[in-house]
């Protein structure tokens, strides 16, 4: 599949750069989606966080070049710390013990492997899901920036449901029957800024201090749940990516990711979907 190409051309090019910049833009265009969406959908294929990855090759680097007899501040500052306490502090926190005793032997020290995604299948809880295509729609509600960096945004959106739950009860009159319930829609633009809106489906006039957007036209695959959130849609959503899509003959399409509430978000059993943007996926 071409995706799965595209993603490994990109982990490519992120071990290319670990004594270097590492752009989240360029990961993002070399995967085919944004920054934001790479970052997390590698969260729920690799099951760590893409800085705490990168972290980690880093420094299985930095202790082969230590074993090599290369000094301590030559190598903290190819790997970018610029303080040696910095890298001193980054240094221990994967191996346990400091660099300057790197080249001793007998020191134990950690290696974590490259990864290469291969998409070994697995799973025995079943999933059922619907294929539907859906004109584009306006939505109507509030949003908030969506930082590039994801692991800032898992903790930003939860925030910002909390935030404007007080003024949900503003949005419901408004919904219409473009879609039901709430939404949270993540955009996915490569270049431009992207939002994070709590909104409904709707045709009336923009609220005072509220937005509007259009979501465009796409084929979607959808998922149902049930559970508190945002742990129980954090996990559906991991399903989904690493389960139902390797297998599944789609590919992640170029579209925004949608929640959609069927009840009270903030409940213990809120009813909810994932609505996954999709295309056909390519033979290699």
């Amino acid at each position: 599949m071409d995706w799965l190409k595209n993603w490994n051309q990109a982990l490519d090019y992120l071990e290319e750069n670990l004594s270097g910049e590492i752009r989240l833009e360029e990961l993002g265009r070399l995967a085919g989606c944004s920054a934001y969406h790479f970052q997390r959908m590698f969260s729920y294929l690799a099951g760590v966080p893409l800085k705490e990855y990168i972290r980690r090759r880093r420094m299985t680097r930095a202790a082969a070049d230590l074993r090599a007899g290369e000094r301590v501040l030559d190598v903290a500052l190819r790997y970018g710390y610029e303080s040696p306490t910095a890298f001193n502090r980054a240094f221990q926190s994967i191996h346990g013990v400091a660099p300057s005793l790197a080249k001793q032997d007998g020191v134990k020290l950690k290696t974590f492997p490259r990864i290469r995604f291969k998409f070994v299948l697995k799973g025995d809880t079943e999933m059922e899901y619907q294929i539907v295509k859906k004109d584009a729609f306006r939505i109507v509600g509030f949003r908030t920036s969506l930082p590039v960096d994801a692991e800032e945004s898992f903790r930003i959106v939860p925030q910002f449901w909390g935030e404007a739950g007080p003024h949900l009860g503003d949005l419901i009159p408004l919904m219409d029957l473009a879609m039901p319930g709430v939404l949270g829609v993540s955009t996915c633009h490569r270049d431009e800024e992207n939002y994070y809106y709590i909104a409904v489906a709707s045709s009336a006039p923009v609220p005072k201090e509220a937005y509007e957007w259009t979501v465009p036209a796409a084929t979607w695959a959808i998922f149902s749940g049930q559970g508190s959130a945002p742990m129980a849609v954090q996990e559906l959503q991991r399903r989904i990516v690493s389960e139902w899509l390797p297998d599944s003959g789609y590919e992640w399409a170029q579209a925004p990711d949608m929640e959609v509430y069927l009840n009270a978000p903030g409940t213990e059993e809120a009813a909810f979907q994932i609505w996954l943007p999709i295309r056909e996926a390519s033979a290699q």
